[in-house]
């Protein structure tokens, strides 16, 4: 599939996928995936079809293969090649396939839905499995160790405030599937877990660290600026009561008398990327950092701070042609041509592109805690 400068590529396979036959991709209507921040990411590929297609009975094997234990998931992989350089838009799993008969002398079609490697963690019981005197970072490169073969690259960050267990007073175990125990222990610290496509087609940086919204900037999105527009629409919306302060507690080994400790937002990976930040609206007491010690619950609020002053919040869409590459989320990107109380960085929180032949958009939403820029340019 291509459209002018765009050409899709797409790879099936169990494990290591292979370019898919031409019947295949000629086949091919309309593409979408989801990248979303907080939230798992995602695909459907739909696919025009006969009665008497072949493709009938190629998705009948893949979908055997998702539902036989022991046997490896139908991996999809697509990648954009966009300017003559290719860029990875998607690596995960097919979980559903539904088919849709023709009707009237019209061909029917086959959808095919999947997620991203997170689901491949999510399959297997790995309860019991003792971690001793494993820091939860060497504990995340290890269980992300198993999936190499799907091109997984490990990317655990410390704690802000480490804490190892000793052995003589307690060893950790293994809960639930891998991506259960992951996820808790990513709650735990107040990080976040995900695997994302890398700069390379068929490699995966499983990310286990702070929500980062800091680096450089993606092109900004201008708004009614003549020939230097590139976006169809974008409009924002800015709630005052979204700015919460949280509460956690900590308890004193020698009372027991759980002590409350107001957390504000100070978290230099998350700095402020407005001039008039949301103001406070509201307490939020997270009662179960009770249990915790000292250093992960300090972890827990400063995360909770950081996610709940986003006040600001924009959606819009564009042409991936005119923009001139592809917007990407967990990234910032600029805005310019909206006025002053809304220009300047936002964090890309969700990208939903769909490719069809002689079309690529993408509808996106933009998180920020503040109103007005506090930077006087943004990279164009």
């Amino acid at each position: 599939m291509s459209a002018s400068a765009i050409h899709l590529s797409l790879m099936m396979g169990p494990v290591v996928p292979l370019p898919v036959p031409a019947p295949v991709i000629d086949a091919l209507e309309q593409v979408e995936v989801t990248h979303s921040a907080g939230e798992r990411s995602g695909f459907q590929l739909r696919f025009k079809i006969t009665a008497h297609s072949a493709l009938n009975t190629l998705f009948l094997i893949a979908a055997g293969q998702n539902t036989s234990l022991g046997t490896p998931p139908l991996r999809v992989v697509l990648i954009v090649t966009l300017g003559g350089r290719p860029q990875p838009l998607f690596d995960g799993v097919a979980t559903h396939m539904e088919v849709q008969p023709g009707q009237n002398d019209q061909p029917g079609s086959i959808s095919v839905t999947g997620e991203d490697l997170t689901k491949v963690m999510d399959m297997l019981d790995f309860s019991g499995l003792p971690y001793p005197a494993m820091p939860i970072p060497a504990r995340v490169a290890l269980i992300c160790a198993k999936y190499a073969a799907f091109g997984v690259i490990p990317l655990p960050i410390p704690e802000l405030f480490p804490d190892v267990p000793i052995p003589v007073d307690r060893i950790p175990s293994h809960q639930g599937t891998d991506l259960a125990y992951v996820q808790e222990l990513a709650r735990k610290v107040g990080y976040v877990f995900y695997i994302e496509p890398g700069e390379v087609p068929l490699t995966n940086i499983a990310y286990f660290g702070p929500e980062i919204k800091v680096g450089p900037p993606q092109p900004a999105l201008n708004v009614d600026m003549n020939s230097h527009t590139n976006v169809e629409s974008l409009n924002f919306n800015f709630d005052p009561t979204q700015g919460v302060l949280p509460v956690v507690y900590i308890q004193n080994a020698m009372t027991r008398v759980p002590i409350p400790i107001p957390i504000p937002d100070l978290n230099p990976l998350q700095p402020p990327l407005g001039a008039l930040p949301a103001p406070i609206a509201k307490l939020k007491v997270l009662k179960d950092t009770a249990k915790m010690n000292p250093m992960q619950a300090l972890s827990k609020g400063l995360a909770e701070a950081g996610k709940s002053q986003d006040a600001v919040t924009g959606n819009g869409s564009l042409n991936v042609l005119r923009y001139g590459r592809m917007l990407k989320a967990r990234r910032l990107v600029g805005v310019r041509g909206v006025g002053v109380a809304y220009d300047g960085l936002y964090f890309v929180k969700k990208v939903t592109s769909t490719l069809k032949r002689g079309e690529f958009k993408q509808d996106f939403e933009l998180t920020r805690n503040a109103l007005i820029s506090n930077t006087p340019v943004v990279p164009a």
